[in-house]
């Protein structure tokens, strides 16, 4: 590898958005760094895309040592430069919060915050020696208005999107660029049977492709804009969860899941 060849750090990486973005890069050229607890599907990734393009580790993004023994790797691999660090890795578990084991809010936590707080702080010194690097995280459409039913889901992703603005700020000193992606509903693994299936066939809740959000990586690359919405319409709930928050509340409020909730008690 040769410091000129752009590359990219994927948490997440053995399925879904994580998996696309993999692909996505790795067919322009670009070294990509693939990361996830699940070593099978990581293992299937480096076969399609070759080892000289891809560099893959078991990594628990909880665990802050593992964090970096995973970029010290990395980092001689793809020629001490760190174009895009993508932080996508997370976990959904979700039902009412009364009723959702603490083991679960925690485990929420501790890899939708904590692990995107251990990433870009172990990354910020290879972030910072290549020139016009990113950090890109996920975070969520539930993150323009929490959400009913994933509310410490929803709570998580609300963090990472205060911290990718407040980072814009604090990272533009050293030249670093910071942004995220705000998907609604992705058809990947992390939904439940049937979810994408009996999805709106259009409107913002209309299932979309892991594919749609690795493009999204794609164009944050080449742009200076902070928040990317997947589809665009999730903006308009943005708008409407700033400008009208108690209208926005009482519209979900009347959603027929939290309407046969409160019914049956």
């Amino acid at each position: 590898m040769t410091s000129e060849r752009k590359s990219i750090f994927i948490t997440g990486a053995a399925s879904g958005m994580g998996r696309e973005t993999a692909r996505l890069f790795a067919g322009k050229g670009w070294f990509v760094g693939a990361y996830d607890v699940n070593e099978g599907g990581l293992k299937d990734l480096q076969t399609e895309l070759g080892a000289a393009n891809c560099l893959i580790r078991r990594l628990d993004v909880t665990n802050r040592a593992d964090f970096r023994e995973a970029l010290d790797s990395f980092a001689p691999a793809a020629g001490g430069r760190l174009d895009i660090l993508f932080n996508n890795a997370g976990i959904g578990r979700g039902g009412p919060f009364d009723q959702q084991p603490w083991e679960d809010i925690v485990a929420v936590v501790q890899v939708n915050l904590m692990g995107v707080l251990i990433g870009i702080y172990e990354a910020v010194p290879l972030l910072k020696a290549t020139p016009n690097s990113l950090c890109f995280t996920t975070s969520s459409s539930s993150a323009t208005f929490g959400m009913a039913g994933i509310a410490v889901y929803s709570a998580t992703k609300h963090a990472v999107k205060g911290l990718t603005e407040a980072l814009s700020v604090e990272f533009k000193a050293f030249g670093v660029r910071v942004a995220d992606v705000l998907p609604g509903l992705i058809d990947t693994p992390i939904l439940p049977p049937g979810a994408a299936e009996a999805a709106p066939k259009e409107g913002m809740w209309r299932a979309m492709p892991p594919t749609a959000v690795a493009e999204v990586v794609w164009q944050a690359y080449q742009s200076d804009r902070l928040h990317w919405y997947v589809p665009e319409e999730i903006a308009e709930l943005d708008k409407a969860a700033t400008l009208a928050p108690e209208a926005t509340r009482d519209q979900m409020a009347q959603s027929p899941m939290f309407l046969a909730r409160d019914q049956a008690g």
